[in-house]
């Protein structure tokens, strides 16, 4: 792991602000620290938790939010031949998993960036071990769920689910007539489900290495149960995103952009009518694309929203907690991580300590998963 560390380290040239778990990280008192300015709560959103069926009205089509191509490109540090899925060749692993090792850690965070959403207080909470998903659950992998099984998602019971408009062709937004009131952006689409992300006239096949969407919780929950896993509670997730830091906004440290590099699926430009794509992606880019973080885990935040198994709540007890599993009932369940549609202005949620939630039932073109077990795989 030392060696894998040292290797990333000179390949990426970060070494002021990104640490690796297994060279027992130290704070860097000189890491550039992004200040985090508390969003107003009307300020707060790019709308994900308002995607429910009840939250629809009707409108007019006026201008169309504007979809800039995406110039893709990789990252050699990411090349290891352990983790590279080829999927064209069905060589991945469909279990493939890390061990996160157990302990203490602070959750939550005594500096909110959206006070609304309960990311604090910062609360001592302690973990047994478990194992999780290198990556968030691709098509290919969700694929094979489907083909054993035959679930059929609720998008696809349903009929519809939402999609940002800025990724519809031109076809499917002249039939558009309803948006989500909160966040205009926000469409149902009839024929969107996890085949079809952007509508009937969309396809995976190009897409099979990126994050399945469109997949509510309950959809989730079956994965997992056919995978022999479960989804993470909220404090797993977070304990595991965090890569063994203590006090960093990100999973690789303090600053969004160290030495200029990217490291995470998100939006660049004015939201929501620009997205420059200078990460190299608009929408969902395949698993792995930027470099894992100190626990070898991609994607933690940005790319695709991630269920957690925890019921919302946005009060939390200061007593030091073990294994903590969130509330015993609710309405919406967590999700964590963001997704390639956040950027500071508007959805600061790619933090470790942000938060969101959704109604169980709830899909979105952003809106995916992975698992943990406490077996080993």
């Amino acid at each position: 792991m030392l060696l894998y560390c040292a290797y990333l380290l000179f390949l990426l040239n970060i070494t002021d602000d990104v640490h690796c778990i297994g060279s027992k990280p130290e704070l860097s008192l000189e890491a550039e620290t992004e200040t985090v300015v508390p969003l107003a709560a009307e300020d707060s959103s790019c709308g994900c938790q308002n995607m429910k069926r009840d939250a629809v009205v009707d409108i007019k089509r006026e201008s169309s939010v504007i979809e800039n191509p995406a110039v893709k490109y990789s990252k050699t540090s990411n090349d290891n031949p352990t983790d590279t899925l080829t999927i064209g060749q069905v060589s991945y692993t469909r279990s493939q998993m890390l061990l996160i090792p157990g302990g203490e850690f602070l959750m939550g965070t005594d500096d909110p960036g959206i006070p609304p959403d309960g990311e604090s207080p910062k609360r001592k909470v302690h973990l047994k071990p478990f194992y999780m998903d290198v990556h968030e659950v691709s098509n290919h992998q969700f694929q094979s769920f489907i083909n054993a099984t035959g679930h059929i998602t609720e998008a696809e019971r349903f009929g519809d689910s939402f999609v940002f408009e800025g990724l519809l062709s031109e076809e499917v937004k002249s039939q558009i007539t309803q948006a989500v009131a909160a966040a205009p952006w926000w469409v149902p689409v009839r024929g969107a489900d996890w085949r079809h992300p952007e509508g009937p006239d969309s396809s995976i096949s190009d897409r099979l290495d990126h994050p399945v969407l469109h997949v509510s919780w309950d959809d989730a929950v079956a994965y997992c149960t056919w995978a022999h896993k479960r989804l993470p509670t909220e404090a797993e997730w977070e304990y595991a995103c965090r890569g063994g830091l203590q006090d960093r906004l990100y999973p690789w440290g303090n600053k969004l952009n160290p030495k200029g590099q990217h490291y995470a699926n998100l939006w660049q430009g004015e939201f929501p009518t620009h997205n420059s794509g200078e990460d190299g992606y608009t929408k969902t880019s395949p698993v792995m694309s930027f470099p894992a973080n100190g626990y070898g885990l991609y994607d933690m935040v940005g790319n695709a929203w991630e269920w957690t198994a925890d019921w919302w709540t946005v009060h939390h007890t200061t007593e030091e907690q073990h294994n903590p599993a969130g509330p015993l009932s609710g309405t919406d369940r967590v999700k964590k991580g963001g997704s390639y549609m956040c950027h500071k202005s508007y959805c600061y949620r790619y933090r470790c300590a942000a938060r969101s939630q959704n109604t169980p039932d709830s899909s979105a073109s952003n809106l995916g998963f992975r698992c943990v077990s406490q077996e080993q795989p």
